[in-house]
């Protein structure tokens, strides 16, 4: 067993697991965070996608002991105070989600995005969210929502 210090979603964790226990199971089993989901367990679908120091990375491949230390987003910790963030209305208001499977790792990939481009294209939309796997919407949905969120920031700076 090893003993990882994890910061997960502003909260401080200390767990000894197995070292080759991946974050993904650490997240669910362990610290009861089932949010985050598993599709292939080979980071090809994005279900499973958290942020890590602000980088979007697939939990289901990332060793828990490598997480150590660093600051971890799962969708448990995107909505502040039980109010949903912008990014999670727009998913809502726009129907980008049916099944709900991959939901949390579109918003959190999402999230990644407009953390490092604010104001997208609709192409660098879809070229961002194309690791991200879905099987219901058809993507449109899914795009239109992060464009919505982009401008209802983009709007907030406005007013600031």
């Amino acid at each position: 067993m090893t003993r990882v210090r994890l910061s997960v979603n502003g909260k401080e964790y200390q767990l000894d697991v197995p070292a080759a226990r991946r974050l993904l199971d650490c997240l669910r089993h362990d610290l009861g965070l089932t949010g985050t989901k598993e599709g292939c367990g080979t980071g090809a679908c994005g279900a499973c996608t958290v942020l890590v120091d602000g980088e979007m990375i697939s939990s289901c491949l990332l060793p828990a002991v490598m997480a150590d230390g660093r600051e971890i987003v799962t969708i448990e910790g995107v909505a502040q105070d039980g109010e949903l963030s912008a990014l999670q209305r727009a998913f809502v208001e726009h129907g980008g989600f049916q099944c709900g499977i991959c939901t949390p790792g579109q918003i959190l990939a999402a999230r990644a995005l407009l953390d490092e481009t604010p104001d997208p294209s609709p192409d660098e939309v879809t070229r961002w969210m194309a690791g991200n796997l879905c099987r219901c919407t058809g993507y449109y949905k899914i795009v239109e929502a992060v464009l919505a969120a982009a401008g209802e920031g983009k709007a907030a700076d406005e007013r600031a």
